[in-house]
């Protein structure tokens, strides 16, 4: 079991028990201040391992129990058995309406008041990003029919600023799923501006929405410096290791062309699939050649050829000062790009679900636990300014997932309890049944599109 399988369980682990707590805590706070008489909070599902019963009059349990994925929070209910003589008026089906919505929403207000927290903390630090200059822009693409040029830097997509890397592949993919067409603004190496217009064909659109496709999409890359072939990762079975190729190797050469950067060093294995192919490398001074054939791999409708070789970090990536940004403010002035990088997150999220489900966004995009679970390690291996970043973003999709209406989730509940208001009685036990069935069935339905996604990232 490797350490980077097991820093991705433990941050995973340790993302869910903080956002499902925040999420809780919402609730149980909003219950206890409106009324509702609270029977449990706990973390995590099935055999406690750790409880604690209060000291008031509510004897309220709180609990770790042994499945940290998830939690909840118990309350009074009549629906659930019998009440206690003398507390009906504290149990949840008893209490107002609106104060029943109060408390469902109060969950998802938490993740996003956890949010702006995280991100006003993100910007008091100092949030690093890179200038968004592109790199190689391959001929007969949608980028070289828009006159993008390497070099370029785009300093605005739809009439929005693009500072950094980010805010250029947000804008883009905004653009392009809204509209097909979008005006970008670039400022050449020389200095001077230009006005160019990207097209996208409609039948092309939902592909480029792929998790990682964007940009070779479009058919431009970000500049990176030159960073040599020194072998970092070899995948067991796969070519390079079966040549017999070692962690520290350089390549330089490939069929006998010079290689001094990783990325050309890819570029050429891709074109091979199939063929073989002869490597030259470096190892303690002597060189070494390798004979191999690139398995052939399926790619966006075409095959392509990898070996399963990672280059090794190259530090701090050799990126001059004049490319890096960083964002930065005092307390007082963090609050209100923290507040605006919650909302503006918020909102794409609402926007790509709703997309995903008119067919216009590709449900690649949906993650499951695999996926967030390697994100997680990533980030935690990289720092805690970039873990937090992550909690944040998580925290703001699980905001969003529970405000659904679906009825096992909370946005769910709060239908029933405008239907409620809007008939003037509760729903039959019959309707409720029956909704919380289809509900059941939908998030089953969505943990399967996403554990497929999972898989396919993992093995694809």
């Amino acid at each position: 079991m490797s350490a980077g399988f097991l820093t991705s369980v433990a941050a995973f682990i340790v993302a869910i028990g903080i956002l499902v707590t925040v999420h809780e805590f919402g609730h149980y706070w909003v219950a206890r201040r409106l009324g509702f008489k609270v029977l449990r909070f706990s973390i995590g599902f099935g055999r406690p391992l750790l409880k604690r019963v209060s000291r008031d009059a509510d004897r309220v349990e709180y609990v770790v129990a042994a499945i940290p994925l998830g939690g909840y929070v118990r309350l009074l209910d009549e629906r659930d058995g019998q009440v206690p003589a003398g507390e009906e008026h504290r149990a949840f089906n008893r209490r107002p309406p609106l104060a029943r919505i109060a408390v469902l929403l109060a969950g998802p207000a938490a993740n996003f008041l956890f949010a702006v927290v995280a991100y006003w903390l993100l910007f008091m630090h100092g949030v690093p990003g890179l200038k968004p200059v592109v790199g190689a822009v391959a001929p007969d693409t949608i980028a070289a029919r828009a006159d993008l040029r390497p070099g370029d830097e785009i300093t605005a997509v739809g009439g929005e600023p693009t500072p950094t890397r980010q805010a250029a592949i947000l804008g883009i993919l905004e653009g392009i799923v809204e509209e097909g067409r979008l005006p970008v603004t670039v400022r050449g190496e020389g200095g001077g501006e230009r006005q160019l217009s990207i097209s996208v064909p409609e039948s092309e659109r939902r592909a480029l929405t792929e998790p990682g496709v964007l940009l070779r999409g479009l058919g431009f890359s970000f500049w990176y410096p030159p960073q040599p072939v020194v072998v970092g990762e070899i995948v067991a079975g796969m070519p390079a290791e079966e040549a017999g190729l070692r962690l520290g190797d350089r390549v330089i050469e490939v069929e006998g062309v010079p290689v001094d950067d990783y990325l050309a060093f890819v570029n050429l294995i891709r074109e091979r699939p199939g063929l073989p192919t002869r490597l030259t490398a470096l190892r303690d001074g002597e060189q070494l050649e390798f004979e191999l054939v690139p398995r052939a791999v399926e790619e966006d409708g075409r095959s392509i050829g990898r070996i399963g070789l990672g280059a090794a970090a190259a530090g701090d990536g050799g990126f001059p000062d004049a490319m890096m940004t960083i964002d930065r403010h005092g307390p007082l002035g963090a609050l209100a790009p923290a507040v605006r990088e919650t909302w503006d997150k918020s909102a794409l999220t609402v926007r790509f679900l709703w997309r995903m489900v008119t067919g216009d966004v590709s449900t690649k995009n949906i993650s499951g636990p695999i996926n967030i679970a390697q994100y997680a390690g990533l980030t935690a291996v990289e720092g805690f300014t970039y873990y937090l970043g992550f909690l944040a973003l998580v925290s703001i999709s699980l905001a969003v997932l529970n405000l659904l209406p679906v009825p096992v989730l909370d946005g769910g509940q709060v239908v029933f309890q405008l239907a409620e208001m809007a008939k003037g009685a509760p729903l039959s036990m019959e309707a409720q049944v029956v909704g919380q069935k289809v509900g059941i069935a939908m998030l089953v339905l969505l943990m399967g599109v996403a554990f497929y996604n999972d898989l396919s990232r993992l093995f694809g």
